[in-house]
């Protein structure tokens, strides 16, 4: 499919929604070399001017910090409604203020400047508000999966090296059975309803635990509640502290590009950079400062780097008032929720698309501010895309990302007038190049690897000096492992790819740890993983086992679902006599696949 003119009758170029922002607040003074410097033979480069697309992002100074861009926030949009959840809602300046007593509340607790802590909640008020608190004392945020099994829980905070963890009380008894809970030595325990206000919130409290019962039993001696922390101690003990640029705000946790989960290291300039690039994009579709009304759905969790940096970065750095869904599942609630604020915003990924399309109610809802409708995480199917744009009247505007990458690699103009099933151009100040299996760049239309150099690439991986290195090639370019073609006008579409991951709704899953969890089960001698197609999920996980006891497949099934979280778990079980293997003894996943019928 070739790409298309911004000829959108709802968006065209000469006719574009007001909203054009101007990012010159951050970068204002002592401008900073663009990095990388991109090649000018890039054929995306056409595109940019085809497009009003600037080229390149202007950095801030060094010795700037995502600490400037929150206080710019706060100063200007002050008492505009930052987050919206359950019908409650903080303005800016309460961000401001909240998040300013949870980062004296940890300072004041003997943390230190470049201490890590973890964050294990779904989209609630208070993410934004610990998030941000955390960040602002000069510390670093780690997202924790709530979802996560114990097992999972104790491999992140171990590997991240967490001192402190806030988690929501529906999951405190993942962590209370966590056997290794590593450097924790603080735990503070949220309830849903803590940010709601009294009435409604002690209503949240009791229908969560009572009614839904989705509060299970558990005794966390040593912790402290949310609203302790919260109030504990005064906003005006709030020591700044002195950052820059290459300081690291954010562990975001990943499969990579090889191995196991690791912890990406982004840095204060890789997420300012990214802001700064989705910037360049938006503003070369919507004209002046005129958003006061904007609304972002923020349904995809917080946790998740797209939508961290999507939803609540470069949210918050527009001045939009983001929509928290708890519960993406429950898409009766959800339609409910878009039928009462009406996004401007709509990023999602494929799996959520397609629930929305086919689910009652949704056709019926007022699309009249919509203006952009992001598709990240996953690679969004035609066909869905065809009856998202039929019903909502604008196509899905697709990008590309890693969580290495803060995450925004490439992506699709905002004034395209249909779907293109490409992940679009390089951000700007980005450069890709497609190579082969020795390195060498290929020719525009031949299959590569896709491989990165930018601003927004991370510093490396968490305690991982030998993947991080193998992660790059030798020019230093971030290996993604997806193989992608590039056309003559810059346009990129993924493939293949190259890793054995399987991507379930936008999440990374590795086959090895599959392997790993569901080998301690004492009826499987060994076993094999890969992906197989799921409309619903993209992909889904499937193991092959060798048995050396009785064992049916309903128990590895469940034997699953105490293992892993939901993304992670099995889906199918096809029991063999054995595996197929090198002559070094290692699974060949790729025989595997021809076993499905894949390859």
């Amino acid at each position: 499919m070739t790409d298309h003119t911004n000829n959108n009758t709802s968006q065209s170029s000469d006719q574009k929604p007001a909203h054009k922002h101007n990012d010159k607040d951050i970068a204002e003074v002592n401008e900073f070399p663009t990095m990388p410097e991109v090649p000018s033979d890039r054929p995306w480069l056409s595109a940019y001017e085809r497009y009003g697309i600037k080229a390149d992002i202007d950095m801030p100074a060094e010795d700037t910090s995502l600490l400037d861009v929150f206080e710019r926030n706060f100063r200007r949009y002050g008492n505009k409604p930052a987050y919206i959840c359950m019908g409650s809602s903080i303005s800016y300046k309460q961000l401001d203020l909240y998040s300013r007593q949870i980062a004296s509340y940890l300072q004041s607790i003997g943390l230190q400047q470049g201490d890590r802590v973890g964050v294990m909640m779904p989209n609630i008020l208070q993410y934004p508000i610990v998030a941000l608190g955390i960040i602002r004392a000069g510390m670093i945020l780690v997202n924790v999966n709530p979802l996560y099994t114990s097992r999972e829980l104790s491999h992140q905070l171990c590997d991240s090296g967490a001192k402190a963890l806030f988690v929501v009380e529906n999951f405190a008894k993942t962590y209370q059975k966590a056997e290794d809970k590593g450097a924790v030595k603080h735990v503070i325990v949220c309830k849903l309803g803590d940010m709601l206000g009294l009435l409604k919130g002690t209503a949240v409290n009791l229908v969560a635990r009572h009614v839904k019962k989705i509060i299970p039993a558990y005794r966390l001696p040593e912790s402290v509640s949310f609203k302790h922390a919260l109030g504990e101690i005064s906003a005006s003990h709030y020591q700044r502290p002195s950052l820059n640029l290459s300081d690291v705000a954010l562990l975001q946790y990943t499969g990579g590009t090889t191995g196991v989960a690791k912890g990406a290291m982004l840095s204060h300039g890789n997420l300012v950079a990214n802001m700064l690039q989705i910037n360049a994009l938006m503003e070369s579709a919507f004209d002046d400062d005129v958003h006061a009304d904007d609304v972002i759905l923020t349904a995809l969790p917080l946790y998740h780097v797209f939508s961290f940096m999507v939803c609540g970065m470069y949210g918050m750095y527009q001045g939009y008032a983001g929509l928290l869904i708890p519960n993406p599942r429950d898409l009766d609630g959800l339609i409910k929720e878009m039928g009462k604020y009406k996004p401007a915003f709509i990023p999602a990924v494929n799996t959520l698309f397609n629930g929305l399309v086919n689910k009652d109610g949704f056709a019926d809802l007022d699309f009249s501010n919509l203006k952009a409708s992001i598709g990240g995480g996953m690679s969004v199917l035609p066909s869905v895309a065809k009856k998202w744009h039929e019903i909502t009247g604008l196509p899905i505007v697709e990008g590309y990302g890693l969580s290495e990458t803060s995450p925004v690699v490439a992506f699709n103009p905002m004034t395209i007038a249909e779907f293109t099933g490409k992940i679009g151009i390089p951000a700007s100040s980005t450069d890709v190049v497609l190579i082969d299996n020795d390195e060498n760049e290929v020719a525009l239309g031949e299959r590569g690897e896709i491989c990165v150099k930018g601003p927004q690439v991370m510093i490396g991986y968490q305690n991982r000096p030998k993947e991080t290195a193998e992660s790059f090639t030798a020019s230093g370019y971030l290996k993604t492992g997806d193989i992608g073609i590039m056309n003559e006008k810059g346009f990129i579409k993924i493939v293949d790819r190259k890793k054995d991951m399987i991507l379930v709704s936008g999440f990374n899953v590795y086959p090895n740890e599959i392997e790993e969890a569901m080998s301690e089960h004492p009826a499987v001698k060994e076993c094999g993983a890969i992906g197989v197609p799921s409309e619903e999920r993209g992909e889904e996980p499937k193991i092959f086992v060798v048995k050396k006891g009785e064992v049916s497949e309903q128990e590895l099934l469940d034997f699953g679902k105490e293992q892993l979280t939901g993304y992670k778990r099995p889906r199918h079980v096809e029991f063999v006599d054995e595996l197929p293997k090198s002559n070094v003894g290692k699974i060949l996943r790729k025989e595997l696949r021809k076993m499905e019928g894949l390859e």
